[in-house]
């Protein structure tokens, strides 16, 4: 699966809330924070950023948040219904801060699914492309383990695995947010804006940031809608193969290709994510891959075709795999030993971990007060234990009786096992998440089908992995987000019932909407063809992987382990010199999660995500207010208008209406 990247936002106390206290606002029940209003525009906008997150996870598996656009938009649709019902006479229901963070949750849990529910990573791997595209010939590469998708199995799927991790941890919600006080900052950050957007001078900020998402969304919009026009027949035309920086380095797949989305991904994310995938592109694209180029005929036998694993794209592949790996175990061993500590020294009272500071002292009466009445309201509508629990055990009998049927190779006993243990691996995840806000489901799932696709062995061992990876995955991630929301919640006075019964209606809109927006790109586009433009990256990783936990590594090329093993000791001493070295120096130092997507994809991304970083520092040296208030509605509005083009561009495509011109470049003819 793809790695999501996001950038905490965490505003000062004071912004919490703009003029009068909490102590006297009115709280809508429950039941009233829900409202149909509400879920329409969920449904709406989890359509969308459905779309956005299938045409990233499979074109490069960078995924940034898009909170700010979730929350921007939500904000922007339901004031903009009101408002306009008002004007005709009507009376309607105030828009308040409670519902907005329902519409923010349903939207999340809708579009996560598109994130962790596999389509570009272990559930495509299953397909035939993928099969094909690693070789037949290939040892460990069964024609028996392959399962295309199909609209049926897969919503059936994602309807018996997606609903456990909601009631994994739901009884210890007290504990993570009010006992413990863990940041989750992502949570606190979409609080931090939804009760922004509430108050006067938030509400009139809100406005022209939607503007400004509007604007852009335009301009993305029709720029995507203009390139179209030169793309042609094949993947060698239009803007999207540009040779911006020369032939030669394009060759490299050094160039920008125009594209919105990165730019806007570029906007969104860390400046050190975009300057470590650059950095990634650099020694991969720049170095590696033509130096080992140079040995072909030595280390592997050359005039083989670009997709064999026998020659370079071993190397790109399983080199990207170290990476990936390194990284993951490093940050899990990390989070649980800091968790683990946390939880030892807890009697203490002296913690050492980032926790919401919380100012009570003879001063400050009113801080308490608002403190206060946080605290009853997250805790007024209880969700009994024995609920959790019964329906947990409930859907774990459901969808231990219902995967071996539509695996067949994974059995009863090891979908049991693994959610008797899958609690213990959410709250780890849950816990690492509120600490760090890294969520590592990936690294739980990738485990997960390393272990069981030994277990089971060569026959089946392949689909088995792959489909208890995403057993495990779903668990631990809609575990950590049901906890992020929470948080929202709690800071929001939103009631804990209406957070989980919106994360319940958000995940079953997205077991429907995630494989239909996804069949929309199966059925339109060459999903899965190096040559194409959604090249789903991580298919061919995750098989490989599973395939490896069979096989072993015999069918490597030549030093090609070694390599491996390298760059994984390099991934973790990264991490380590990160962690052990002072925050200013260690700012500057590059993540190998993110140096490790331009290894197999290319670095082409990198170069637009590149210049989406470079716009966000020249726009912060000239005018930080200005940059923090409006960067993530620009970057929004880029991503949002080239993911709705995808739409019309699916429906052309399927209809086999071509674009009318194919702009190509080469070199020029000699006399």
């Amino acid at each position: 699966m793809g790695t999501e990247i996001s950038e905490p936002l965490i505003l000062d106390k004071e912004s919490i809330d703009d003029g009068a206290g909490i102590e006297s606002e009115l709280v809508p029940e429950w039941k009233d924070q829900i409202t149909i209003r509400g879920l329409v525009v969920s449904a709406l906008l989890g359509t969308l950023f459905c779309i956005i997150t299938h045409k990233l996870n499979l074109t490069v598996g960078i995924i940034p948040s898009l909170n700010v656009g979730a929350g921007l938009l939500g904000f922007f649709f339901v004031k903009s219904w009101t408002g306009f019902l008002t004007k005709l006479g009507f009376q309607v229901s105030p828009f308040t801060k409670q519902e907005n963070t329902v519409i923010q949750t349903c939207v999340v849990a809708c579009y996560g699914l598109a994130f962790s529910g596999g389509f570009g990573s272990y559930m495509i791997a299953m397909d035939e492309r993928t099969y094909k595209l690693i070789g037949a010939d290939y040892p460990g590469n069964r024609a028996e383990d392959i399962k295309n998708p199909g609209l049926g199995w897969m919503t059936g799927f994602l309807f018996v695995v997606s609903f456990l991790g909601l009631f994994s941890l739901t009884p210890l919600r007290k504990v993570m947010v009010l006992d413990y006080k863990l940041t989750y900052p992502s949570g606190t950050a979409t609080a931090m804006l939804i009760n922004s957007f509430h108050t006067h001078s938030g509400a009139e900020l809100a406005g022209k940031q939607v503007k400004c998402l509007g604007k852009y969304l335009s301009i993305s919009f029709i720029w995507s809608c203009f390139k179209w026009f030169f793309s042609g027949i094949g993947d060698s035309c239009g803007f999207d193969n540009f040779p911006s920086f020369g032939l030669m380095l394009f060759r490299n797949t050094f160039y920008f290709d125009f594209s919105p989305t990165y730019v806007g991904c570029g906007l969104i994310c860390p400046h050190i994510v975009n300057c470590s995938v650059l950095l990634g592109a650099i020694i991969s694209w720049g170095f590696l891959w033509p130096f080992i180029s140079a040995h072909a005929g030595d280390w592997y036998p050359s005039g083989l075709e670009s997709n064999n694993f026998k020659g370079l794209y071993g190397y790109k592949v399983f080199i990207a795999i170290a990476l990936i790996l390194g990284d993951g175990l490093y940050n899990l061993i990390k989070i649980i030993y800091i968790s683990a500590k946390e939880v030892c020294n807890k009697s203490t009272k002296q913690s050492k971990l980032p926790i919401v500071n919380e100012v009570i002292d003879n001063e400050s009466s009113k801080v308490l007060a608002e403190q206060r009445k946080r605290d009853d309201i997250f805790l007024k509508d209880r969700i009994p234990t024995w609920f959790a629990a019964s329906g947990y055990v409930a859907l774990a009998a459901i969808s231990t009786a219902t995967i071996p049927i539509i695996f067949p190779s994974l059995k009863w006993y090891l979908v049991l096992v693994s959610y008797i243990i899958a609690p213990a691996l959410a709250f780890c995840n849950s816990y690492g998440t509120g600490l760090t806000d890294w969520n590592l489901s990936s690294t739980y799932g990738k485990i997960g089908l390393f272990i069981i696709a030994s277990l089971v062995g060569s026959d089946g061992g392949v689909m088995a992995g792959l489909a208890a990876c995403g057993v495990m995955m779903s668990i631990v991630s809609t575990a950590a987000d049901l906890m992020q929301d929470f948080k929202t919640g709690y800071l929001t006075l939103s009631s804990a019932k209406s957070m989980f019964v919106s994360q319940l209606l958000g995940t079953a809109m997205g077991c429907v909407i995630a494989p239909l927006t996804f069949w929309m790109f199966w059925t339109a586009f060459e999903v899965g063809s190096p040559d194409g433009p959604y090249k789903a990256p991580y298919a061919v990783i995750f098989r490989e992987m599973a395939i490896l936990g069979i096989e072993g590594f015999s069918e490597l090329p030549k030093h090609c382990l070694a390599l491996c093993f390298g760059f994984f000791i390099g991934a973790v001493l990264v991490n380590l010199l990160r962690d052990v070295t002072p925050k200013e120096i260690s700012q500057f130092i590059p993540i190998p999660m993110a140096m490790a997507v331009p290894f197999y994809i290319g670095a082409y991304f990198a170069a637009d995500m590149f210049v989406g970083t470079v716009i966000l520092f020249i726009w912060e040296r000239i005018n930080q207010k200005e940059a923090e208030d409006y960067a993530g509605a620009v970057a929004s509005g880029l991503i949002c208008g080239d993911g709705i083009w995808t739409i019309p561009s699916a429906i052309l495509s399927i209809l086999r209406i071509n674009p009318p011109i194919c702009m190509y470049f080469g070199p020029s003819l000699s006399s």
